[in-house]
């Protein structure tokens, strides 16, 4: 896809929203069942159902998809989405591109074995490797951006409140 196709198709949804602000807000969704036998928990992903279990530094198998590993997926499938279409929008030609994620865990936390230990990543990289002959200044521009508009991106350095329930079903 073109910047003018990119741009077409984008218009019409930028009118709304322009003229009708409320229209932009969505709720996404995401839900899963707990499995009755493992310690895992079914995701339905929209395309396949994924199984997320325990990390092998915790005691899983490994068979289970990671939910730390699938946080990191989706910060990369999030950032490559995004500097693609801010590239096409720009009319910046890449070649070609690789997105990678990296976060550093301390599993004591998680299992705690150390109350001080934290939960959580302590620190993520982020890196894209692309190909192109466009200069440096377009791809400052490229990258800021991306950053700021990568919705996932956005979500973790910001990190909005989150509610959290339990009920009895």
């Amino acid at each position: 896809m073109d910047a003018t196709a990119l741009r077409a198709m984008q218009a019409p949804l930028k009118d709304r929203y322009k003229s009708d602000p409320k229209s932009a807000y969505i709720t996404l969704k995401a839900k899963g069942a707990l499995d009755d036998t493992n310690i895992a928990c079914k995701v339905e992903t929209g395309r396949a159902l994924a199984v997320a279990g325990l990390h092998p530094a915790t005691g899983g198998s490994g068979m289970e998809l990671c939910s730390g590993d699938m946080l990191l997926e989706a910060l990369v499938a999030c950032a490559g989405v995004t500097l693609k279409a801010v590239a096409t929008a720009l009319d910046i030609p890449l070649k070609s591109g690789y997105v990678s994620a990296e976060g550093d865990l301390d599993f004591r936390g998680t299992l705690g074995v150390d109350k001080t230990a934290p939960v959580g990543f302590a620190q993520i990289r982020l890196r894209f490797d692309v190909d192109t002959e466009a200069p440096q200044e377009k791809l400052d521009q490229l990258l800021k951006l991306t950053e700021r508009y990568c919705v996932v991106y956005q979500t973790i350095k910001s990190g909005p409140p989150v509610e959290v329930t339990l009920k009895r079903g």
